[in-house]
């Protein structure tokens, strides 16, 4: 009988030696692309939602068709975190050996390589349809992604003006410290349009149940990256949003029928699925990100297993 392999622990201070130098941006450019190759075995997300507290349980899974594992992640946000003193995300991934199911590595990151995959993610979307130049970046929420999305842009659109709405004053004047601390300029302003009207790229990311912006409050040459509503319970966008947007981008046509912003618009028009686009196919150049400055852009991802695998495949190569 063969020995059983070894089992690579890793913790999260383990984790974030491994991550330096890495580029995360082009490592979700390459994820990607690969899921929208047909390159990817990803099923549908397991979800468990609570109500008392308010939270969330997302377990994502699957594996590369050419690779020699599979992962499994468990994710969880809990918003009433931030009040304790704690993180509102945790989770961690656990890697498998393909051709035995022998549990290889477990990666207990906290829910940090969540947080980066989805920053980076949002990047990647600026990337290809954000405008080329602006003076402020518009955030709504103050939480973990409010925070990360922004420092990720920075390496692809550079801007270190804010204007921020969130509905909890406590908490968003505690981001405008956080972001001032990191030299950013943060103006907060008293409403999701106020934003809308001052800034052509904006980040939303809460956990709205209803939506926050309107298509009457968008400029043209907007680009919005919504990254909050990632399961059928949330909804940061109005639907017409999604059908009058000169460019709509997902990262998943099939995953984005139940759940977010494209579900939700999909359930009023069945058609607005036809008009979206794969980032993966945008990355590949088989389909075109922002083409003129007045082009309305949005991308609305719910996350896939594809990045996870991704991250964690960059973590266990790393020395």
């Amino acid at each position: 009988m063969a020995a059983p392999s070894q089992i690579a622990f890793l913790d999260l201070p383990q984790i974030e030696e491994r991550l330096k130098g890495l580029d995360l941006v082009s490592l979700m450019e390459g994820a990607f692309a690969a899921f929208s190759r047909g390159e990817a075995v990803v099923p549908a997300p397991g979800e468990l939602l609570l109500r008392d507290p308010p939270g969330e349980v997302h377990i994502k899974y699957g594996y590369l068709t050419d690779g020699d594992t599979y992962v499994i992640k468990v994710a969880s946000g809990f918003w009433n975190n931030p009040a304790r003193g704690l993180s509102s995300s945790d989770g961690l991934l656990l890697v498998f050996r393909k051709e035995t199911g022998e549990l290889m590595a477990v990666l207990n990151d906290r829910g940090r390589l969540t947080d980066l995959r989805t920053a980076a993610a949002g990047a990647v979307a600026a990337k290809h349809l954000a405008p080329e130049r602006m003076d402020r970046i518009g955030v709504l929420g103050c939480g973990i992604q409010a925070e990360m999305q922004v420092q990720a842009l920075q390496s692809v659109r550079p801007c270190r003006h804010i204007v921020v709405w969130g509905r909890n004053p406590e908490r968003v004047q505690a981001y405008a410290r956080r972001m001032e601390e990191k030299d950013f300029s943060v103006e907060l302003v008293p409403s999701p349009s106020e934003v809308a009207s001052r800034c052509r790229l904006i980040v939303t990311a809460t956990a709205s149940p209803t939506p926050l912006l309107h298509w009457s409050d968008l400029r043209p040459g907007t680009h919005i990256t919504a990254i909050g509503a990632d399961s059928a319970d949330k909804q940061e966008l109005e639907p017409a949003i999604i059908r009058n947007a000169d460019i709509v981008v997902t990262d998943s046509r099939h995953q984005a029928q139940s759940r977010g912003e494209l579900g939700r618009a999909c359930n009023l028009d069945v058609s607005v699925m036809k008009r979206a686009v794969e980032i993966g196919e945008i990355v590949m150049g088989t389909a075109k990100g922002r083409a003129t400055p007045d082009q309305v852009t949005v991308s609305a991802f719910s996350g896939l297993a594809i990045q996870d695998i991704a991250m964690a495949s960059a973590v266990l190569r790393q020395p």
